[in-house]
Parts: C-alpha cells; structure tokens; sequence
C-alpha cells in the first residue's frame, strides 16, 4: 500500500551546493547523470527554423513544461494553430490545454520502430510492447497514421532537430556558464536568439 512521503530528504539524497536550482539529470538509462537544466525551444516550422519561444526547467521530463512553454506565446507573438512535439512531451493534460486555447497537438505516442536501423549493438532482451489504453494516445496514434497528419509531423525532425544541432555544434554551446535558474533562463534566451 502506498504511504506518505518522509518530512526529510533520505540521507543519500544529493544537492549542488554551488547552484541548488538545478537537478540530477541523465538522457536515457544509457547516459550518467550530471547536474543540469532542461533547455526548451519551440520553432517555427515553415521553414525559417526561428526559434519563436525558449522555456528552461529543472526536471529531465518535458511534458509538464509542454503546454506552458507554448501557451507563453499567447501575449507576444500569438499561438500557433499546430503544434508537433516527440513522445516525450506526451501528456494528457497538456493536450487537454493546448485544445481548450485552439492549438492543434500533433504528438508522438511511441517510436515507430523499436530500434534504429543503424544502430549494432546487441540486441537487447525481447520485451512485450507497451500498451496503450489511455484513450486520447490511441486517438492521436491513429490520427498520426493518417497521411496528412503523418507528413506534417514529419516536418519536426527537419525544423527543430537541426536548430540544436546548429546550437550545440556551430556555436559550441553544450553547458551553461551561469548558476540558478533565472540566469540561466536568460543564457539560454540569448543562446536561443544568436
């Protein structure tokens, strides 16, 4: 049975010292964990690759900061009518909200194979598939296998994967100098402009 959660933190519960807004975070269960921020941008999909909104949170998960990242557009430059977004911003919530505002969410609910075609590591041990019950994934997992919808979500990889990788490899920008999650909200704003 469930129980509450501890009024203290367990003793091998670690924090920075140097900047206590950030988090342990790692990319997959692949990766080591490091101290870090989750740097979002949201951009504009046709074709100019502008980066219209930026939103940095201390969690590794994407979803809770999907719908507000986006909704922050509503009082500057106005709210799209699509929205696409990868499997790790798949939240029933955040749907709901983008919805109720007029956005159409394009996300993706699963990857559509199980493995990268180039990757030769060893194959991993079978697993039964996960399954998807919830019923606002199957609507979206059967609208994104409609042609219209699968063709506009493909325009993601090809709008915001190449804005990081210009990022990350032309301007050299893999970790924040800044500590504390206001300045580094604004590094990350300048980045974003640049």
């Amino acid at each position: 049975a469930p129980k509450p959660p501890d009024d203290e933190p367990p003793p091998d519960r670690q924090i920075s010292l140097t900047d206590p807004d950030s988090r342990l975070m790692r990319r997959s269960d692949a990766h080591e964990f490091r101290q870090a921020y989750n740097a979002q941008a949201v951009v504009c999909a046709e074709g100019s690759q502008l980066i219209v909104t930026t939103d940095v949170v201390a969690t590794s998960a994407d979803a809770p900061s999907f719908a507000s990242t986006v909704l922050s557009m509503e009082n500057t430059i106005g709210l799209p009518k699509t929205v696409l977004a990868d499997t790790g911003y798949a939240s029933g919530q955040a749907v709901r909200k983008l919805r109720e505002k007029g956005i159409d969410p394009l996300v993706a609910i699963g990857r559509p194979c199980a493995r990268r075609p180039y990757d030769f590591r060893p194959r991993p041990a079978e697993r039964e598939p996960r399954r998807i019950t919830e019923p606002w994934r199957l609507a979206m997992k059967d609208r994104l296998e409609t042609t219209e919808a699968g063709d506009l979500y493909r325009l993601r990889k090809q709008t915001v994967e190449p804005v990081f990788g210009i990022i990350k490899s032309i301007m050299g920008f893999r970790r924040f100098s800044l500590r504390g999650l206001a300045k580094v909200t604004t590094e990350w704003t300048l980045v974003a402009l640049a």
